[in-house]
């Protein structure tokens, strides 16, 4: 690891072996857990034709993570990482054969319509507590695998893998479900997510750091709130994510655009799913070889800004392809804003604090995207798909300038 010296190389932090394992498992697991929630959306709007229920499966998810994520970094700080990372990736994989069980025809000839959402709501809800540790334990193993000096490219590569990852899990569950089915494409996912399982058993043991275990819980919890609340500029980036995200979450409609209003079945349901992917993607590897060197922080500002625009013009179109275009530029400039932020947050956390930092940063992403989720299903049902739709883009845009104001430190940040 320490004879990699080029920072400038685009492929540095791929050439440490531990590294592309993490990645290699990353991109299986993220890629199952995408398709699970993309499959999931869709099979609950089949089952009851109803938008708030959506709603709710962000809600099942976001109240266990959440309420969780602050006790999680403790932990992940105080613990050996490996074990701690396979024990929860473990656990996702058996909640997917749950999912994968409740699917099959004798399930469906047992429990009602009612029951079968019922108890998908109860598996996402523990996917929420499994999610709590494992989402900054990736984080985490990164920090401690590459040197300091490439944790900026190993960054863009993991937000790369992450969104790659993505885009392939929403797409091909769209065809999937198409072509075999729920239960099928189930079976799809358990085998991915155990394939990654296998990868991430490579990487070697990854020990707490000796004063990470030296704090009782509550002043190691406080002390990384605090370190959070008095580094301005992860404070700034983080709400700007948060509220921008939350009043942004146009995907969580996506089942009802695809089959109530654009009419596209579950194929464009899986290609509008992905379509903010594709335009991620596209970013991060453009950032990969050329990354951004000057006024980051500004550049984050005008990418949010964007994304808001996008949104909205994805509410007022009836056309698919316009749609798609909306929502891949939306990612473009997503992604922009995702390894900014993301490098951000690595440069500035100190190592023995990395497991509370990055669940405080989950925490803030939980509460944007699931919480998101839940707010624009009861903005469904309040006001209607469409009008809720943008009300988001608004209400993105609105955040974008306030923060503009409140927010001078991140304005001004480079690195």
């Amino acid at each position: 690891m320490d004879t990699i010296q080029k920072t400038n190389d685009p492929v540095a932090a791929m050439r440490i072996a531990e590294f592309r394992n993490l990645m290699l498992g990353r991109f299986l697991f993220i890629m199952g857990l995408r398709m699970m929630g993309t499959l999931v959306g869709w099979w609950v709007y089949e089952l009851t034709n109803d938008p708030f229920a959506i709603g709710l499966i962000g809600l099942s998810e976001v109240i266990p993570a959440v309420s969780l994520s602050l006790y999680a970094g403790h932990i992940i700080d105080i613990s050996e990482k490996r074990k701690l990372l396979l024990t929860g990736v473990f656990l996702y994989l058996v909640c997917a054969i749950l999912l994968l069980m409740l699917s099959t025809h004798i399930s469906s000839t047992i429990l009602s319509k009612h029951w079968i959402v019922f108890s998908i709501y109860i598996i996402i809800f523990f996917t929420g507590i499994i999610r709590s540790f494992t989402g900054p334990s990736f984080g985490t193993m990164l920090a401690s695998i590459v040197p300091k000096n490439l944790l900026q490219n190993a960054t863009t590569w993991s937000q790369g893998i992450w969104l790659s990852a993505s885009v392939i899990g929403h797409a091909s569950v769209g065809f999937f479900i198409a072509g075999v089915g729920n239960t099928n494409s189930l079976a799809i996912i358990v085998f991915l997510v155990f394939i990654g399982f296998a990868f991430m058993w490579r990487i070697k043991s990854k020990p707490a750091l000796k004063e990470a275990g030296e704090q009782k819980t509550l002043e190691s919890v406080k002390e990384g709130i605090r370190f959070v609340f008095k580094t301005k500029e992860v404070l700034g980036a983080l709400t700007l994510d948060l509220f921008a995200v939350l009043f942004g979450g146009a995907v969580a409609m996506i089942p009802v655009f695809a089959k109530d209003i654009l009419n596209v079945g579950a194929i464009g349901f899986g290609w509008l799913n992905a379509a903010s992917d594709i335009g991620s993607i596209l970013v991060v590897i453009l950032l990969t070889v050329f990354p951004l060197h000057k006024k980051q922080g500004r550049k984050l500002f005008f990418a949010i800004g964007g994304f808001g625009i996008c949104i909205i013009v994805f509410a007022l179109s009836k056309s698919f392809w316009i749609s798609f275009a909306a929502l891949l530029l939306s990612g473009f400039l997503d992604g922009i804003s995702v390894v900014i932020r993301g490098t951000i947050i690595q440069l500035k956390t100190p190592d023995n604090m990395r497991g509370r930092v990055m669940s405080v940063n989950s925490m803030f992403i939980n509460s944007s995207n699931e919480l998101g989720q839940f707010e624009s299903g009861i903005a469904a049902k309040l006001i209607g798909v469409v009008p809720s739709v943008l009300f988001g883009g608004c209400m993105t845009i609105f955040v974008v300038a306030t923060t503009w104001f409140k927010a001078p430190a991140l304005k001004k940040m480079e690195y």
